[in-house]
């Protein structure tokens, strides 16, 4: 039984607000109109703050192969968000009917990532069963930017038109938001999606570039080679991270974003 409840005047005066997928405890103030009142939140395993929902088990991030381009650095910041709440990524790219040859050459960047990496095409339903096998019995976050294909998995998933779907603007080149709030929905024994209206940006959280390093492990089987110890792979001179680029063992699409990350750290302290 499903009730509408309203949180506690309290949750503001202590700066909480409930959050989609909190645990609460809640009392029924009407049960003819099945009306109730969130009292407590209880303890929560995680928290992410766009999109703003709490205590999933996995996160599933979906870009499109093209229309719109995939944005790799802000893939990036999604992957780095999640590993600093400890929620495991599936990194989905969608719409590989479009450009095969652009979803290898995506999948190539990303397989040495420590992240599971999914092909596929929602229009032909391809690889749409590796997908319901990653998110059985689980507690999903779906995020990504607008217009890569998310309401539509949502919708395959869920098996009704849960979320109104949309298409590119062709003015924008990206996404028309379609997506409007979260929602948690269930699509399986034990299984729920939670989909989560669409972005372009995304700040990182607070943290130092050594936390930032260990969200790459790419780098993990060079870092012991470098010549300094705690290097940050930037302008030290024999740095076997740098070096392995230059071989092509590590993606330079993902050193190059590290990099960007990297700065943006530097960035936030001056301030």
């Amino acid at each position: 039984m499903t009730y509408a409840c309203r949180a506690k005047g309290i949750f503001r005066k202590d700066g909480l607000k409930p959050l989609v997928g909190d645990e609460v405890d809640m009392e029924v103030t009407d049960s003819k109109d099945l009306e109730g009142s969130v009292t407590s939140l209880l303890k929560r395993k995680n928290t992410l703050i766009r999109p703003a929902v709490a205590n999933v088990d996995q996160a599933l991030l979906v870009f499109a192969v093209r229309e719109p381009q995939p944005n790799l650095l802000l893939l990036d910041r999604l992957l780095v968000v999640m590993d600093r709440q400890n929620i495991p990524s599936v990194i989905c790219f969608q719409k590989t009917d479009l450009d095969k040859e652009e979803a290898a050459r995506l999948e190539k960047i990303y397989q040495k990532s420590g992240h599971t990496v999914l092909l596929v095409s929602a229009f032909l339903q391809d690889g749409v069963e590796e997908v319901r096998k990653a998110l059985s019995g689980k507690v999903t976050v779906i995020a990504g930017p607008s217009g890569v294909g998310k309401s539509t998995l949502t919708n395959l998933f869920h098996g009704e038109e849960a979320m109104q779907t949309g298409g590119i603007s062709r003015k924008l080149g990206r996404g028309r938001h379609t997506t409007r709030h979260c929602e948690i929905l269930p699509i399986g024994r034990d299984s729920f999606l939670v989909d989560t209206p669409g972005f372009t940006s995304l700040y990182l959280p607070e943290m130092e570039e050594e936390d930032l390093r260990k969200c790459y492990s790419e780098f993990r089987a060079y870092e012991k080679e470098c010549r300094f110890l705690g290097c940050r792979h930037e302008k030290e001179p024999s740095c076997s991270v740098k070096e392995a680029v230059e071989k092509g063992s590590i993606p330079r699409e993902r050193y190059e974003n590290y990099l960007s990350l990297c700065r943006e750290i530097q960035e936030a302290k001056r301030y």
